[in-house]
């Protein structure tokens, strides 16, 4: 039966698998693009929705994204080559994500974006339908957050009878702008889509919203909330993402087997 992230949705219903396909992509970017599946689901980020992208590292026309599947089973052969209008490059058949357009448009208005991540990431949701509370970063692993994180209103596009999900190029391009040149948007009563220049960068800032969201709500039931300003934000980001190598082997080897097999 189709979810309500996910419904069953076919190749044939969105198109035959679309073009030819791009110089094989590196192994290494797979693996990568498999162990952040895993890794935000044992972080638990994502569960059975949610998923994780990469722009192709030899045609950035291209980005590569699992098939419609949960992520924490996510292997090597499940990865599949779209174009940026959302298209299966090679799918042979397989159920692919309604929502891929998030991706596509994203990569497509953004060349520096190279990974992006979407989630339903469970104390994020909140700060998403409290337009009263911006969700700000309030400590120094969040700087990435910057001045604060844009709210989708997916009204705004879709009117007031959709499902929230982002299933046209339209709707993945409205995100995208309200994305603008930040790393993170909420989405009004859905969740959050991340950016980043790699893989271990966007799977490092995802972890993080999750845990900026919980010392926020904490924060508040205590009283007024001390923010990061701009300047700390940007200075913290730095110095913490230098590092970023260091939480990426630590939760790697917690989901370490051989990805290829799956």
């Amino acid at each position: 039966m189709a979810t309500a992230d996910e419904p069953m949705v076919t190749v044939s219903a969105v198109a035959a698998d679309h073009g030819a396909k791009a110089p094989a992509a590196d192994p290494q970017l797979i693996d990568d693009v498999v162990i952040a599946n895993r890794i935000l689901f044992d972080q638990g980020v994502v569960d059975a929705f949610g998923h994780v992208s990469a722009r192709h590292d030899k045609a950035a026309d291209r980005f590569l994204l699992a098939r419609n599947m949960a992520p924490g089973q996510v292997t090597h052969a499940d990865i599949i080559e779209f174009d940026l209008d959302g298209n299966p490059i090679d799918a042979a058949g397989r159920r692919v994500y309604l929502e891929r357009f998030i991706h596509g448009e994203i990569y497509r208005a953004r060349p520096d974006v190279m990974a992006i991540v979407h989630n339903h990431s469970p104390t994020v949701v909140p700060f998403t339908i409290v337009p009263s509370q911006p969700f700000r970063p309030v400590c120094h692993m969040c700087g990435f957050i910057g001045a604060g994180a844009n709210n989708f209103e997916i009204r705004e596009v879709a009117g007031d009878a959709s499902d929230l999900l982002i299933r046209s190029r339209e709707l993945g391009a409205a995100l995208a702008k309200t994305l603008g040149s930040g790393l993170i948007a909420l989405m009004r009563g859905h969740g959050a889509t991340i950016v980043a220049e790699s893989i271990p960068h966007v799977v490092y800032r995802s972890v993080y919203a999750e845990v900026n969201a919980k010392l926020l709500s904490e924060a508040l039931r205590l009283g007024p909330v001390t923010y990061l300003t701009e300047g700390e934000a940007a200075t913290a980001r730095a110095n913490v993402e230098s590092q970023v190598q260091r939480p990426w082997d630590l939760w790697k080897a917690r989901v370490a087997g051989d990805v290829r097999r799956g």
